[in-house]
């Protein structure tokens, strides 16, 4: 039996594994100002797991949706410090999260039922902590080499 809901997460990862995890409630969407309470989150989230991390520069990688390009959203990061990784429209072949993380969740979750949004997101979660520092190493070692033949191709790259 397949069902028909989704349950939106937010994950932000690194090289060393996950930092932070957000489910969105049912019917909710993600607003500038919505998405400015979560990096204020995850900015909390970096200096408990990663000390020192802050002073040593962060460079965020995500999308090009309104949340993310906002004025608001440009403020809030410039006062942290944070640089933004170019990423350029329509281009899900170049977010690790797509290619990486999230395709790896998708072959997990196949076949899993789940009766209730809280048993998802618990499963999810234990998931995410159970892989090792190395997948998540993984994951963004590819990002190179997949944004490299992007460029070299004008934007034009395509994962098949």
């Amino acid at each position: 039996m397949f069902s028909t809901k989704k349950c939106m997460a937010t994950v932000f990862w690194d090289r060393k594994g996950v930092l932070l995890v957000e489910f969105m409630p049912r019917g909710t969407t993600i607003t500038a100002t919505s998405y400015i309470k979560t990096l204020q989150r995850l900015r909390r989230a970096i200096q408990n797991k990663r000390r020192g991390m802050l002073s040593s520069g962060i460079v965020l990688l995500h999308g090009n949706a309104r949340p993310h390009t906002a004025v608001a959203t440009t403020i809030l990061l410039q006062c942290f410090g944070w640089g933004v990784f170019d990423h350029p429209p329509y281009t899900p072949d170049l977010a690790p999260s797509d290619f990486h993380l999230f395709a790896h969740m998708k072959r997990w979750l196949g076949g899993q039922i789940f009766t209730t949004d809280n048993e998802l997101q618990t499963s999810v979660q234990n998931w995410l902590k159970t892989q090792a520092a190395a997948f998540y190493d993984e994951g963004i070692g590819k990002l190179v080499p997949s944004y490299d033949k992007c460029m070299n191709r004008n934007g034009d790259y395509v994962k098949k």
